[in-house]
């Protein structure tokens, strides 16, 4: 009776590994091809797997505890969190932003800690929109159609700016109330301040001012040093190579049916709901000249399903993983509500902001 329980229990929280392990082995055998993963999708994981050290130590340090309780004793507590990830995702992508303050939102000792997840990874989602460095898509956009800056974000903005309001209104009416009171001052280890220069070092290997290979000292430290920093979470690594597997698989499937356009903010949006919109991205810029539309789509198609952007996948992953979780069902079932809400406002958005040109 044990042993199904504790199997039940992983099959709900590994849901996504398993589903994604399935996935790439259908579509692999409906192309009758292995995937073929880019050196950018495996930089993809390294930095990831850094970043998820890095995190994993200023953990364990006592640093992120140690910001959290500074947290708890200010007002507003939603409201701090979900700005700071939407400003903080135009900086350093939607899925850094969440890979620091989902654990930082987990750490804190309040209630609804699944609404404030949620309403990250929104904000990541439509605050990384409105830069060409906020995401992946964004970038790619930016640089196949060679838009100039302004341009871009005035296309986006409307996007962005509604969702920030919206997000705002939403952390105002979360009713949150402390769990534990009067909790230990957290105590930081000088591990803390080692870490702090690693979270550097990452992020300038993301802007490409550092090789991605100054990453390995992360690694060499904590195998020598730190070895508890490694014990981070490899399930949602593989969940992602799959992913990029499956993608890569559809993007065949999906070209071979494609004879033109259409309307390409719609097929961008719902094909981001399968493939994810990166490469929803790489798919249809082959077929569209209308960037602005396919900027919208993908952005758009970020919301929704958990396949929607990557940044939902880390969200998702790193909250039901967490130790102090465990309604792992119902957390999935807001999520995706949420989310598929957040993807129906867009729609409609889109065609308010673009009804001549939609087409």
């Amino acid at each position: 009776m044990k042993a199904q329980t504790i199997f039940i229990d992983l099959l709900l929280k590994e849901w996504l590994l398993i589903a994604s392990g399935i996935g790439l082995v259908l579509t692999a055998f409906y192309t009758k091809q292995f995937p073929v993963y880019s050196s950018n999708e495996i930089q993809v994981l390294f930095i990831l797997f850094l970043l998820f050290v890095v995190v994993n130590g200023l953990q364990k340090s006592g640093l992120i505890l140690k910001i959290a309780q500074s947290i708890e004793k200010g007002k507003a507590i939603p409201l701090k969190l979900v700005l700071t990830t939407f400003f903080l995702s135009m900086l350093v992508t939607n899925d850094i932003a969440l890979v620091v303050i989902v654990p930082l939102t987990l750490a804190l000792n309040i209630s609804r800690k699944d609404i404030l997840v949620i309403l990250e990874a929104l904000a990541a989602n439509s605050g990384s929109a409105l830069t060409p460095v906020g995401n992946p898509q964004n970038l790619f956009i930016y640089w196949y159609y060679d838009i100039h800056p302004v341009t871009f974000v005035k296309t986006i903005a409307p996007f962005s700016l509604v969702f920030l309001g919206l997000l705002i209104v939403s952390s105002l009416f979360v009713n949150l109330r402390n769990d534990l009171q009067g909790s230990q001052l957290q105590k930081i280890h000088k591990k803390a301040y080692i870490y702090g220069v690693f979270l550097a070092v990452v992020l300038l290997t993301v802007f490409h001012v550092l090789p991605i290979l100054a990453g390995v000292i992360v690694i060499i430290f904590a195998l020598i040093f730190d070895r508890k920093a490694l014990r981070v979470d490899y399930a949602l690594l593989f969940t992602f190579l799959f992913f990029f597997g499956i993608a890569d698989n559809l993007k065949v499937i999906l070209a071979s049916e494609i004879a033109h356009s259409g309307h390409i903010f719609l097929l961008s949006a719902l094909a981001s709901q399968v493939m994810s919109n990166v490469p929803a991205t790489l798919l249809f810029a082959k077929f569209t000249l209308n960037w602005q539309a396919l900027l919208w789509g993908a952005n758009a198609g970020g919301f929704g399903s958990l396949f929607g952007s990557l940044a939902n996948l880390i969200a998702y992953k790193i909250y039901v993983a967490h130790e102090n979780t465990n309604n792992t069902a119902e957390f999935t079932v807001r999520f995706l509500l949420m989310g598929y809400a957040a993807l129906f406002v867009s729609i409609g958005l889109y065609f308010l902001s673009f009804w001549t040109d939609s087409s």
